[in-house]
């Protein structure tokens, strides 16, 4: 046989064998083998090992705040075998150190903590991380992630994009469109980011331009002053986003009383007085934007599954991840019925 021949020969039958090798890979797998990804539990309903989750948050002056409690309880209560130690909430730090230390003495399997103040609280953090007690760090952030096992928190950046999304959308089409901010308190990097984000949708829409903002306190009575203040102002402009609804139940007292009607207000967080009035749809309160306190009740279910050794039901990862950002969606009249649970007083 010639040399190009036998080549030719041994190259088809190596063909031959690679393709049959092949068709056995992929056609005659076993049935029971496994794919590649998380061979462990996942979390869900279904009780497991006791699991006793330490919690750590503000004073609850602020209803928003309130809500975060209401939520972490009320999920805790959903899961038998886990047990809630929670300590009276303080906007003093040094008050709020010592309630996590003391949580760490009583040696819990997991902390879930909302600090007063991140910076401050980031030592601690550490402390618990180093005691073999993971850390699931709520909404204000430590200083470093070596204080955390995992963050979950809102997007204060996309609270303030998609609100002026919003006002742009039904705004768009009319020329020289004037906006109002009412912000909130102007020293906290929350309120800069949702500044930021607001300024940056409203880039898109370049007959919109925001003409006053105007920064409160997070409060009903501050809301009520700073709104009078730029009404009187501002004599006629076509939308006003309010950061927050506490602060926002003042500003629609101040509007109520201005007796002004010519523009579309949206609000900020999801209180159950704003989505009420969205309902309703009979003043200037069209939208809320949201920054969901049901963060407390993921932040149980992340804890849950800390103290279980288990992934997250619906991902392929053994572990939970190292963060996670709730989104804020819009709430108008079309899906408040699908967002009204969720309100807070």
């Amino acid at each position: 046989m010639p040399e190009t021949s036998r080549r030719g020969l041994l190259f088809g039958a190596t063909a031959l064998s690679a393709g049959a090798l092949l068709t056995a890979c992929t056609s005659n797998e076993p049935k029971n083998a496994q794919p590649a990804g998380n061979s462990q539990p996942a979390a869900d309903d279904k009780p497991g090992k006791p699991v006793t989750i330490g919690f750590a948050g503000p004073q609850a002056d602020h209803g928003w705040l309130n809500a975060i409690n209401v939520n972490a309880k009320s999920r805790a209560e959903e899961y038998s075998e886990v047990s809630l130690e929670i300590t009276e909430g303080s906007n003093d730090t040094a008050a709020q150190i010592g309630q996590v230390k003391t949580l760490i003495n009583k040696k819990v399997d997991v902390l879930v903590i909302l600090p007063a103040d991140g910076k401050a609280l980031t030592q601690v953090g550490l402390e618990a991380m180093k005691a073999g007690i993971p850390v699931v760090n709520l909404d204000r952030i430590f200083a470093s992630p070596q204080a955390y096992r995992c963050w979950v928190g809102g997007d204060n950046y996309g609270m303030g994009l998609n609100a002026g999304h919003y006002i742009g959308e039904q705004l768009k089409d009319k020329a020289n469109a004037k906006v109002v901010e009412l912000a909130g308190i102007d020293n906290l990097e929350l309120t800069k980011q949702r500044s930021q984000g607001f300024s940056d949708a409203l880039k898109n829409y370049p007959n919109i331009k925001l003409v006053a903002r105007q920064a409160a306190e997070f409060t009903v009575e501050s809301g009520q002053a700073k709104m009078a203040q730029l009404l009187q102002a501002q004599k006629q402009f076509d939308a006003l986003w309010n950061h927050d609804d506490d602060q926002g139940v003042g500003a629609l007292r101040a509007i109520q009383q201005a007796g002004r009607d010519e523009f579309i207000m949206v609000g900020g967080a999801g209180a159950k007085s704003a989505m009420d009035a969205i309902k309703a749809d009979n003043g200037v309160l069209k939208a809320t934007v949201l920054y969901p306190p049901t963060m407390a009740a993921s932040a149980i279910d992340l804890a849950r599954a800390l103290g279980q050794n288990k992934g997250i039901n619906g991902l392929s990862e053994m572990e939970i991840p190292t963060s996670l950002t709730l989104y804020s969606a819009v709430v108008t009249k079309d899906n408040i019925d699908q967002y009204l649970p969720t309100g807070f007083n």
